[in-house]
């Protein structure tokens, strides 16, 4: 087949029909119809040459995997901004570019995040489950009552592109913003947030606590972490899953450590712990951060970039 005839991209996952139509005419791309595990990527790319593979968590190349692929794959290419699910030292070694699309979910996971900060104070998910059933009670002064944003440090766990959005939105909530990170940010990115230089410093501080750091390893917040948050402080977590011993998160909010939790992620997705789904004070959605038409159209559209760059032989514009 022609050079200019041949498939020069295999996208793994299922992306938006504009990502995909871009694909189709960019790079006469193959686009799955459902999401390839890894080993079908490997097969797909030695029986067609293909230069390029846009990936998602189910085809997550692992080392095995990646030393299967033929020497034609120059780029893999990640959709999301993280890349746990998969070996991206190897790839690296084996001169395989790793990109990522670091940019394209910081405001609507910061819009999710103050999302799951509030509905947790609010009760929403309890509140809304009466009305759904027909309410039919009024409920009186001391009933039902939530917790006010307002005025409340928001402890912010990772100061990155992320953690700064919702920064920004926690303070014009009225919160007061602290942080901690491995290094402390400038003054005008910390736009008066006060830093911690640790996470035990800064969890005594935070009457709501949001993660904005990788997953992986041994979980950040354990039965120690969460007994240094102040009692009735609330819990959110929008990045990864790993990040929490979920025995430990249990306990603190069947104890009454915790008034609540927003949760968006879990250890053992998309299996959630059925414990959690039993708990009137936490406010539970599907992994759902950047599920905006707009967002995973950014998403899928960064990473046909990265693969347009290393194609045409420049540096790509997100590695990893």
């Amino acid at each position: 087949m022609p050079e200019n005839n041949r498939t020069k991209l295999l996208i793994a996952r299922r992306v938006p029909n504009a990502v995909a139509s871009r694909a189709v005419s960019e790079f006469r791309a193959y686009v799955t119809e459902s999401d390839m595990d890894a080993w079908s990527v490997v097969d797909f790319c030695k029986k067609h040459d293909v230069p390029a593979v846009l990936i998602g968590k189910k085809s997550g190349l692992q080392e095995d995997h990646i030393a299967a692929l033929p020497s034609t794959v120059k780029i893999i290419a990640n959709a999301s901004a993280g890349v746990d699910h998969m070996n991206v030292a190897f790839a690296l070694e084996r001169g395989i570019v790793v990109t990522n699309a670091p940019d394209a979910l910081t405001e609507c996971t910061a819009d999710f995040s103050m999302l799951l900060v509030l509905a947790a104070c609010r009760r929403a998910s309890e509140y809304e489950r009466i009305m759904r059933s027909g309410w039919g009670k009024s409920f009186g002064m001391t009933e039902m009552l939530g917790t006010r944003v307002n005025g409340k440090t928001l402890g912010i766990v990772g100061f990155g592109r992320i953690g700064r959005a919702v920064a920004k939105r926690a303070q014009a909530f009225g919160m007061k913003v602290a942080y901690t990170d491995i290094q402390r940010a400038s003054p005008a990115l910390e736009n008066g947030a006060m830093f911690y230089p640790s996470l035990e410093e800064l969890l005594p501080h935070s009457q709501v606590l949001t993660l904005h750091v990788p997953g992986g390893g041994t979980p950040l917040m354990t039965k120690k972490e969460f007994g240094l948050l102040p009692e009735g402080a609330v819990f959110v977590n929008a990045a990864r899953g790993a990040l929490v011993n979920e025995d430990a998160l249990y306990e603190a909010l069947t104890s009454g450590h915790l008034f609540g939790a927003g949760l968006d992620v879990y250890r053992n997705e998309p299996h959630v712990d059925v414990r959690f789904a039993g708990l009137q004070n936490v406010f539970l959605t599907p992994h759902m951060a950047s599920a905006t038409i707009e967002t995973r159209d950014q998403m899928g559209f960064t990473a046909l970039d990265n693969i347009a760059a290393v194609l045409d032989g420049q540096k790509a514009l997100n590695p990893v």
